[in-house]
């Protein structure tokens, strides 16, 4: 099984998603991992990502996912996937791939982004993560509100695993 923990930047992705994945024994990838130079550069400097510069970076989660599948591994995968055409392109089979939506509010959202140090997303990209996000409608929707203990088990207890 593949869980993507999504959702905007400062949501929690990282953080729920590496407690999940040790809660469970499995591996943990940060799809930031997968972004090229230059699109860090970009977000670094405050300069929202085009199309154009993510194309590149869901070809190569699709190729991670594809060979995660193939594997039979079980992966979470921290993933802002902000729009639904991300989604389709990353979720290549639904009852093997899930997906976990972190929902807070844009104040919480952005008070975290501003405690938040050594990492290159820009709070000021906070409004384009906001306007670029379609929330999904066939995901787990967690209250990143709760304490991150918490919100692992509701994601446990509400996949079952």
């Amino acid at each position: 099984m593949i869980i993507i923990v999504m959702g905007v930047s400062g949501s929690g992705k990282t953080t729920i998603g590496k407690l999940l994945a040790d809660s469970l024994d499995w591996e943990f990838s940060d799809a930031d991992s997968f972004h090229s130079p230059e699109n860090i550069e970009k977000m670094r400097c405050a300069i929202p990502l085009s199309e154009a510069d993510r194309i590149p970076w869901l070809q190569d989660l699709q190729t991670a996912i594809k060979h995660w599948l193939q594997e039979n591994k079980n992966v979470v995968l921290a993933c802002s996937a902000l729009k639904d055409s991300y989604r389709q392109f990353l979720v290549l089979d639904s009852v093997c791939i899930k997906l976990v939506y972190l929902k807070g509010s844009y104040e919480l959202i952005q008070m975290r982004l501003q405690e938040r140090s050594n990492h290159y997303m820009s709070e000021k990209l906070l409004d384009s993560q906001f306007y670029t996000l379609e929330e999904p409608l066939d995901a787990l929707c967690i209250d990143v509100a709760q304490p991150p203990q918490i919100i692992v088990q509701n994601i446990r207890a509400a996949l079952e695993i």
